[in-house]
Parts: structure tokens; C-alpha cells; sequence
């Protein structure tokens, strides 16, 4: 079937004049002259190939078949505005979907407070958040798997853009009554005589680059290895070790009852990042919660 050969603008105008039953009240309504209004309603009826209204000089009034189509025309009119009403939420980035990848600390701790806050204005906005291994986040967005990632500073492709969002210390957590919790600042030489535990790969590499630099007897090396910052920190509160993390885990942290101690000379950081796709054009969504986590999480988080 072809398309039709009428105008929306025409089948405005038939339906409101039927709705009011008057050629100039329809004008005054569509901000049109009678004449103008006339002139669009015959344009449809020729397109139709049948009459719609039955005109007096008294009264206008809906033909039989003008009755049957105008349900029809009614219904067209109510989509285009429901379309209308999506293309704005979509034009202004209050709906759409939104997929971001983060660790799991960034995913539970620090993101969802966020996306409350954002969407709080946005009730038609959905952010999903994918939990992901930090080695996994770049590639996640390069392959279009998700629209967004947050995490450690990496190494990305050239599909993929970096965005610095902010910087956090690499500091000691330990049990209150660990013997490293008596000093409030802490040497790299201070945690040699102490176990000292992991959360993965990323943290041990991450642990090795930080004392790469010392002397090898004073290098620091893990005493074990674990896949999940949880299991890293359910260690330390039971004293059974003390975990190297940045100081972003806090609120984790400090629900095992975990003391944070720093590191000074030097204070490794870490850097954290928003990744984005490079040649995918990015939904008007996206955009606009990836400026917001641009914008709120530019200052540097600093230890308690």
C-alpha cells in the first residue's frame, strides 16, 4: 500500500473542526483563518475521495463516512503527539537507556547514589549498571556491550575515550586493633613485616608498580591474592591481614569496622576514568549522564 497522499496538518484541521463543529472556532483554535481551515479540509476530502462534513449556511456537521474515518484520523494525531513527546524527552536526555560497566566497589558505592540523583528529574531515564572486572571495561565499550565504563586508569584502544574523573589514594586498611593502626601515617617500610592481602590482579600489579622504585629488600609484596575486594577486606577485619586499597572502598571498608592508614613518600594514586565509545555516536542519554559524572566526580576524593 502507498502512503497516503494527505497532510497531518490536514487531518488537524478535520479533526478539529469536528470536534467543535465550526469552521471558525477551528481557525481561532489552530491559529488559522477560517478560509485556511476550509481550504485543508477540502484538500483532504479530495485526497479521501469522499465528503466529511455536511455544510449549511447554519451548521456544519459530520457526514456518515466523515463519523467512521475520524476515529481513524483521531488516533493518527494522538500517536504523532505520543512521538512528539518521546523525540523531546530523547532531545532533552530525559529518556533512554543507559548501560555503564564498573567495578564492583564503583558499581555498589559510588554510582548508584549518583544515578538516584540524576534520574530523580528524569522518571522516564534507565541506568543499568553492569558489574565488571577492571580488565574487562574497556573492551566492554569498544565492542558497544555497554555505553559507558567507570573504573581504574587503563590502557584503551582507539575505539575508546578516556576521560579523567578523579583521583584517589592508595592507602592501608586494617583491624583496629592491628598493630599498623597505631600510627596514623604510614611508611611503605611499615607494612614489610606484616601479611598483607590483595583484591586480584589489578591490585597486585598495581601494588608491584608502587614499590617498584624502593630497594628490593624493601619492596612490598602480597602474601596472598584474592579475586574480590570483599574477601580482601573480610580478612582484614579479622585480622588476619591488612589490605592495600584505594580509599574510594570506604564505604565498604567501614562497615567491616576497617581503619584507613596513608602512605606517604611517596602517595600512589589512583586515577579513575569514564570510558566512552570514540566513533559510536552516542544516544542524546548517554551525553548527558556522562557530562553528569564528568561534572560531579571532578574533585579528587581525599582520605577521612
Amino acid at each position: 500500500m502507498s502512503l497516503p497522499r494527505y497532510t497531518l496538518r490536514q487531518l488537524d484541521a478535520f479533526v478539529t473542526v469536528a470536534d467543535v463543529l465550526s469552521f471558525t472556532a477551528a481557525a481561532d483554535r489552530l491559529a488559522l483563518t477560517p478560509s485556511a481551515v476550509s481550504q485543508l479540509v477540502v484538500e483532504l476530502e479530495s485526497s479521501l475521495g469522499f465528503r466529511l462534513f455536511d455544510r449549511s449556511t447554519r451548521k456544519v456537521a459530520l457526514s456518515a463516512a466523515g463519523k467512521e474515518f475520524c476515529g481513524s484520523a483521531q488516533t493518527v494525531l494522538r500517536h504523532l503527539r505520543l512521538a512528539e513527546v518521546a523525540a523531546s524527552d530523547l532531545r532533552n536526555r530525559a529518556a533512554g537507556l543507559v548501560r555503564v560497566a564498573a567495578p564492583m566497589v564503583i558499581a555498589s558505592a559510588i554510582l548508584p547514589p549518583l544515578i538516584q540523583a540524576y534520574s530523580q528529574d528524569r522518571p522516564k531515564l534507565v541506568v543499568r549498571i553492569r558489574d565488571a572486572a577492571v580488565e574487562q571495561l574497556t573492551d566492554m565499550v569498544a565492542s558497544g556491550e555497554v555505553d559507558l565504563a567507570v573504573g581504574p586508569d587503563r590502557q584503551s584502544s582507539d575505539n575508546v575515550l578516556r576521560t579523567s574523573l578523579f583521583s584517589s589514594p592508595w592507602v592501608l586498611w586494617c583491624a583496629k586493633g592491628h598493630p599498623l593502626a597505631a600510627k596514623r601515617v604510614l611508611q611503605w617500610s611499615d607494612l614489610r613485616p606484616h601479611a598483607l592481602v590483595t583484591a586480584g590482579r589489578d591490585h597486585e600489579l598495581s601494588v608491584a608498580q608502587m614499590s617498584a622504585g624502593l630497594p628490593d629488600v624493601e619492596r612490598i609484596s602480597p602474601h596472598d591474592v584474592v579475586d574480590n575486594i570483599s574477601t580482601a577486606l573480610g580478612l582484614a577485619a579479622a585480622g588476619l591481614a591488612a589490605t592495600l586499597s584505594p580509599a574510594y572502598v570506604a564505604p565498604w571498608a567501614k562497615r567491616q569496622g576497617l581503619v584507613m592508614r596513608r602512605i606517604v613518600e611517596p602517595e600512589a594514586m589512583r586515577q579513575v576514568c569514564l570510558y566512552r565509545p570514540a566513533h559510536r555516536v552516542a544516544s542524546p542519554a548517554t551525553e548527558g549522564f556522562a557530562e553528569y559524572l564528568v561534572e560531579r566526580l571532578k574533585k579528587p576524593l581525599s582520605p577521612a
